[in-house]
């Protein structure tokens, strides 16, 4: 069982950045792969970036290629959501999510375990 709670969110002009975490708990997290997922009002839930258990391979969906960066900390229990020159379409609630392997977790199914999810305002 692995459970998840992410921090970070907040209000943000467009072009500024923030940086979400994503803390685990159980002593198992070095063996999941985790990923970062969003939701706008209306939308159904996107893949935004996933990592691999070592960190060694990630995966971005096209959109945020070059602006965001997924970053792990094994001895932490903690991953990272870089994001860069935001845009005020990046507006969404953001959910952490961990699965077995990083394919898992670019798609919503393969999803072993959620977040809460936290809201993010790109907004002048």
């Amino acid at each position: 069982q692995v459970q998840l709670v992410e921090s970070g969110g907040g209000l943000v002009q467009p072009g500024g950045s923030l940086r979400l975490s994503c803390a685990a708990s159980g002593r198992t997290f070095g063996s999941y792969a985790m990923g970062w997922f969003r939701q706008a009002p209306g939308k159904e839930r996107e893949f935004v970036a996933a990592i691999s258990w070592s960190g060694g391979s990630t995966y971005y969906t096209n959109s945020v290629k070059g602006r965001f960066t997924i970053s792990r900390d094994n001895a932490k229990n903690t991953v990272y959501l870089q994001m860069n020159s935001l845009k005020p379409e990046d507006t969404a609630v953001y959910y952490c999510a961990a699965g077995a392997r990083i394919v898992k977790v670019t798609t919503t199914r393969g999803v072993d375990y959620w977040g809460q999810g936290t809201q993010v305002t790109v907004s002048s």
